[in-house]
């Protein structure tokens, strides 16, 4: 292996452990934000805003180390795929952090203590699921692993039906209306971070070298 391909490796190598690290930082913040949620904890809510700020940081920093790497070494094949894959899975992993974020800032309304035991109960289910579909996003795009990205979009059909019976339930009139409202729009946080999951999975699909589908909006 030539001394140049081997400083390219490398780089590969970097950014490959610092997209690994935000697809972390997303997985193991939901537990996080749910909790401050349900359970009105502002600490856990500051702790996710300050790690926001570092996602941030690390994102603009492996999308300017992939155009970088494009740039200067054309490259072509596997390598090419990689670089695109990545460019497009950072800002999928930047705004789901977002999303976790809102999540927890939630814990400043007290929104927790006026849901019912079976709002609450769908909230930790869509947590649950969502984090399960990250874990598995995660373990697909570092091993390559098509079949187990392709599952995960399975997992999504769950997640839209524990979408719409956490709607029906804040519907039901058992819920303030303004904390209906308010919890219908953190519903609709965990459905998207669903959706991103699907959408990275279908680029480690691409990246094992298969074109997917158009990713959702």
């Amino acid at each position: 292996m030539s001394e140049h391909r081997q400083e390219f490796d490398n780089e590969l190598e970097a950014i490959e452990s610092k997209v690994i690290e935000l697809f972390a930082m997303v997985a193991e913040g939901l537990p996080t934000a749910t909790q401050a949620l349900l359970n009105s904890d502002n600490e856990g809510y500051a702790l996710l805003a300050e790690r926001d700020r570092i996602i941030d940081a690390l994102y603009v920093e492996t999308e300017g180390l992939a155009n970088r790497e494009i740039v200067l070494q054309a490259p072509v094949a596997s390598d090419l795929r990689f670089l695109l894959s990545v460019l497009r899975i950072v800002p999928e992993l930047e705004r789901s952090h977002d999303l976790v974020v809102h999540i927890a800032a939630s814990a400043s309304h007290f929104l927790g203590v006026d849901l019912s035991p079976r709002a609450r109960g769908l909230v930790q289910r869509m947590s649950d699921l969502a984090a399960d579909m990250w874990r598995k996003a995660a373990d697909s795009w570092y091993q390559r692993d098509r079949t187990a990205a392709v599952a995960i979009a399975e997992l999504d059909e769950g997640m839209d039906e524990l979408h719409a019976s956490l709607i029906a339930e804040l519907a039901s009139g058992g819920t303030a209306v303004p904390v209906a409202m308010e919890m219908a729009l953190v519903a609709r946080d965990y459905e998207r971070l669903g959706a991103h999951a699907v959408n990275i999975a279908r680029r480690v699909v691409y990246l094992a070298g298969s074109f997917p589908d158009r990713p959702q909006a």
